[in-house]
């Protein structure tokens, strides 16, 4: 499959990712029925709450991964592309175009979140410190944690989730059944670490989002940018390392069988 195929689907990957996380915490998470009253035990009676919203954010990436896996490799994160890379499974000559796709999918799904979220009446505008579930530290965190606490957070969560990609897709591993393990593991990540971030582990998914909700969320994104793809290039160097099958290995079984 040529790169502008595999790119486009990226695209509409991580277009579905955001518009399928994002937009279950925004449209869904505390959704309130008529009649109900802030601090009545009918509060958000049908709403997804954490629990859903993780889930959710594992169901986009484990469709997406059959759906799309096959052609461009689901990656819809520049932190899983970056650690691809470093885990010697991707070609960083084509780091730049995946990371592109995956941002402006993230972005059209956001400014789509956004047109839906304004058309109810009554609409003013988001309220909030994580308005349209963007990610946040210190003031913007859900559970009011600190930066520190936020990039250890991030860090080490992305370094999981690309154990896990790396992992399940070895060639070692039960065929098949890697996108239920990687959407799984992303819906435990979010069960996590949704209080103290909002779960970014994806620098497309914070930037698609806070374009739209305003220049002080826009302004943390750094974060969510040089935590995931460290975390990303620390679980490939290390999986490649410590786990990989040495070539002359592999020589050694296809010649055995």
């Amino acid at each position: 499959m040529n790169l502008t195929k595999r790119c486009i689907a990226e695209l509409i990957g991580t277009f579905w990712l955001v518009l399928g996380g994002c937009g279950s915490a925004v449209l869904a998470a505390t959704f309130t029925a008529d009649g109900a009253k802030i601090g009545e035990n009918t509060l958000y009676p049908l709403g997804l709450g954490f629990v859903g919203v993780a889930l959710a954010f594992g169901l986009t990436v484990l469709t997406m991964a059959y759906a799309i896996g096959h052609i461009s490799g689901c990656h819809l994160n520049p932190a899983v592309s970056f650690g691809l890379w470093a885990g010697k499974r991707f070609p960083g000559s084509e780091l730049l175009p995946y990371i592109a796709s995956q941002v402006i999918g993230a972005t059209i799904a956001a400014g789509l979140l956004y047109l839906i979220a304004s058309g109810k009446a009554g609409f003013v505008g988001f309220t909030g410190s994580n308005p349209l579930a963007t990610n946040g530290f210190g003031a913007h965190s859900p559970g009011g944690y600190s930066l520190l606490a936020a990039f250890i957070t991030e860090v080490v969560m992305t370094f999981m989730f690309l154990m896990i990609i790396m992992g399940a897709t070895d060639h070692r591993a039960p065929a098949g059944f890697a996108p239920i393990a990687i959407g799984l593991g992303l819906t435990l990540i979010h069960l996590i670490s949704i209080p103290v971030t909002n779960t970014s582990v994806n620098p497309a998914r914070s930037t698609g989002v806070a374009i739209f909700a305003g220049p002080e969320l826009l302004a943390q994104t750094w974060l969510f940018w040089v935590a995931p793809i460290l975390g990303g290039i620390l679980a490939g160097f290390f999986y490649s390392s410590f786990f990989s099958e040495p070539a002359i290995e592999r020589q050694r079984i296809k010649e055995t069988v």
